[in-house]
């Protein structure tokens, strides 16, 4: 496997997103194109895409929630390629860009089922709300970020 990453603002580069995106949700977890792709999938959301060989199989995406804050999400591993670190991967690569522009924390709204990946990779729950996040249910989560 030869990934390479792309940090993405154009729009061809988020056509890889939505690729990815597609056929990791909509088609997997019957969410409707409405549901998945929202007000934040245009210009000034950043998202991180990984290929193989060309091919988009992982992506995030990140929006500023104020001058030291983004938000992340919409962080998906096409099935095919599940359980080989990329969903990690994806999240250091958000992280580094993150850092380079100056944020310092990061919060994201997490399915249940992923709050110990997650953990894994530094964030912390901020409290055990249950929120719903279109079918999911979700718990908001953070890092905070150093340089």
């Amino acid at each position: 496997m030869n990934i390479e990453v792309i940090r993405g603002e154009a729009e061809w580069q988020r056509a890889g997103a939505y690729f990815v995106r597609v056929q990791g949700m909509n088609r997997q977890h019957n969410i409707s194109l409405r549901e998945e792709f929202d007000e934040h999938d245009c210009d000034g959301t950043k998202y991180i895409i990984l290929l193989d060989g060309g091919y988009p199989v992982a992506t995030c995406r990140f929006y500023e929630v104020d001058p030291k804050s983004v938000t992340l999400g919409r962080v998906v591993v096409l099935p095919e390629y599940r359980g080989q670190h990329l969903g990690g991967r994806v999240l250091a690569e958000a992280e580094l860009w993150i850092c380079e522009l100056g944020y310092k924390r990061i919060e994201i709204d997490s399915r249940i089922v992923a709050v110990d990946f997650y953990k894994k990779n530094g964030f912390v729950v901020v409290n055990d709300d249950v929120v719903k996040s279109g079918c999911f249910d979700c718990i908001r989560m953070e890092k905070i970020v150093v340089d």
